[in-house]
């Protein structure tokens, strides 16, 4: 009861229309409400008519003060989902954008287009208040002819990054007003000292948030306004990149540094390079699946430049190393395959991880980033994947990467007593992993250990086990055998002594030496061995017939087929019946 009635004094002081009084009376709120996320309903009507308030008092000359006081109420105000009607028209973003220093000419309220009406349902989006916090600032230039208070733009920008993660009536009119615009000139001074952490942070948060939630915006940020060269310019800057050579990247003043050398970045570039990746990712997400021209290649190897130099760097702690690492991994995935190269162009140097005369350090770091993010366990498909799938494409393209990488994960095999998926080895965590539940997590471990051994069946039974290798080879029309599409440079598969010793004996289901066991027909009569088939066959037909299993069998092709009730006859009639199909004249053989 306390709490609404100082909300209903806080209207009544805004109500007398004096500055002073409001001061007062907002100050008290905004103290009290600073730490709240959560509204009760019963003060839903009291907060929308604070907030229209607010909004007048915005639209009339204030003391420094009261403008500050205006636009905290109006920040705190937009945290609550349900009581953003004042707040989302076109009058209210016009007036947040302006004091934000990203409105754009020609957008105002008199000029834009009929205003959208009603609130639609909200959108859920990244962080509960867009990431608030960070230090205040200190007074400084929004455009060559105007000074504005940081600590002012920051608020409203605030303000505006709530507004976009509940509302979609404000997503809409951001996207009438040309935000996007307004901010990506301010992007645009990204070597520009005059603005503050906080108030370049919030840019780049709101930009996320427009390219994350409105398709247009983020076409419109992508072609209309180089979102690419304009965030990697962002990323050079924030991590003061310098270029010795081209595609070639180091620490501005740490030239001829070793890595170890080198210190971590600070929390505050760490949180804006993060913000980068992650616009970077929202505009790039389709590229990987398109032709690029040449001109486009260029920036994107480029940009390939840049994230092998975030890749190689180190944030504040351990937890925000991964995390910044993450989202570089997870563009690096949106990248055109043919601009992967980048990855191996540095010189190798002392200290560099070298294999075939190329430097392994990046594809070595996806590596062991690849292998924490299994050793967790936790959200496999989501935390894994990025980092196994670009480490399957590079493989895939780049000889010197599959080698290195087979190197690492399928060495010799010289143990052949254990099953492929018993052990802590890397190849045994990932031949595990070829039987998760998850069929995505599945396909891309089967896939990466397929790519490997060149996609020879052979050679991954060997590596795996048919067992585990079945799913892949059955989906690939591979079961009896051979070699796929990809194509790949002739080397051999080294063999141990361990191995060549024991091939024999092998039981290649899975993929060990095994006991030798009973034989369960010894001592059985043909005709005995005979009436056990046969039983063996009425037991599948009765539960296929009730549709409790359907039987299957190897096709001509490589790939099963199911077993029809006339197979079914046949087979009851002649137990060595195979089906006739046409010849496939295009099989493969092993190779």
């Amino acid at each position: 009861m306390a709490m609404k009635m100082d909300l209903n004094v806080t209207i009544e002081q805004m109500e007398t229309g004096e500055q002073d009084a409001a001061l007062s009376a907002l100050q008290s709120y905004n103290k009290e409400m600073n730490q709240c996320f959560t509204f009760s309903k019963e003060e839903e009507q009291s907060r929308e008519r604070l907030g229209e308030l607010v909004l007048g008092f915005l639209n009339r000359e204030l003391q420094p003060s009261c403008l500050l006081a205006c636009l905290e109420t109006v920040r705190i105000l937009s945290r609550d989902k349900d009581c953003l009607s004042p707040l989302v028209s076109h009058s209210a973003m016009s007036t947040l954008a302006r004091y934000a220093g990203i409105a754009v000419p020609g957008t105002s309220l008199s000029e834009c287009s009929q205003q959208v009406e009603g609130q639609m349902d909200s959108e859920g989006g990244e962080g509960g208040e867009g990431g608030e916090g960070g230090e205040g600032g200190e007074a400084a230039e929004v455009s060559p002819s105007e000074n504005a208070d940081q600590e002012v733009i920051s608020e409203a920008l605030k303000s505006i990054c709530n507004i976009l993660l509940h509302n979609e009536t404000g997503q809409a009119v951001a996207a009438d007003l040309q935000l996007i615009r307004g901010v990506a000139e301010r992007l645009k001074q990204s070597h520009d000292p005059t603005w503050n952490h906080e108030v370049r942070f919030f840019d780049l948060r709101l930009t996320f948030l427009l390219t994350a939630l409105r398709v247009d915006t983020r076409a419109q940020l992508a072609q209309e306004l180089h979102g690419i060269r304009l965030l990697g310019n962002q990323l050079d800057a924030t991590l003061g990149i310098c270029w010795p050579d081209t595609l070639e990247t180091t620490r501005a003043g740490f030239e001829g540094c070793p890595p170890e050398e080198i210190p971590p970045l600070s929390r505050e570039q760490t949180e804006l390079a993060m913000e980068s990746l992650k616009i970077l990712f929202n505009i790039t997400f389709d590229t990987s699946k398109r032709k690029v021209d040449e001109e486009e290649a260029a920036e994107y190897r480029h940009l390939g430049a840049i994230l092998r130099h975030c890749l190689m760097s180190q944030a504040d702690g351990e937890e925000r190393t991964e995390e910044f690492h993450s989202h570089t991994v997870n563009l690096l995935g949106n990248l055109p395959l043919p601009c992967l190269d980048v990855l191996l162009m540095p010189k190798v140097q002392q200290g560099s991880i070298e294999y075939m005369g190329v430097n392994m350090d990046a594809v070595n770091m996806l590596l062991e980033f690849m292998e924490k993010r299994l050793d967790r366990g936790h959200k496999l498909k989501e935390t894994l994947l990025p980092a196994l799938n670009q480490l399957t494409e590079s493989a895939r393209i780049h000889r010197e990467t599959r080698k290195f990488l087979r190197s690492k994960v399928l060495p010799p095999l010289r143990d052949v007593m254990t099953r492929p998926e018993v052990g802590d080895t890397l190849r045994n965590k990932l031949v595990r992993l070829m039987t998760h539940i998850d069929t995505d997590v599945k396909d891309c471990a089967a896939e990466f250990l397929f790519v490997l051994c060149k996609e020879s069946v052979s050679r991954f039974i060997k590596y795996t086990g048919y067992g585990n290798a079945a799913g892949l080879l059955a989906a690939r029309g591979l079961l009896r055998g051979g070699r796929d599409s990809g194509v790949y440079s002739e080397d051999e598969d080294s063999e141990t002594e361990e191995y060549r010793e024991a091939r024999n004996q092998i039981n290649p289901i899975t993929g060990v030496v095994e006991e030798e066991q009973p034989n369960p027909m010894e001592g059985m009569t043909e005709e005995q061995k005979e009436i056990e088939a046969m039983k063996l066959v009425h037991m599948f037909d009765k539960l296929s017939r009730n549709n409790l299993i359907q039987p299957m069998q190897l096709g001509m092709d490589g790939k099963m087929r199911e077993v029809t009730p006339d197979d079914m006859v046949n087979l009851v009639k002649n137990p060595l019946f195979q089906p006739e199909e046409p010849h496939n004249s295009e099989s493969e053989d092993e190779s």
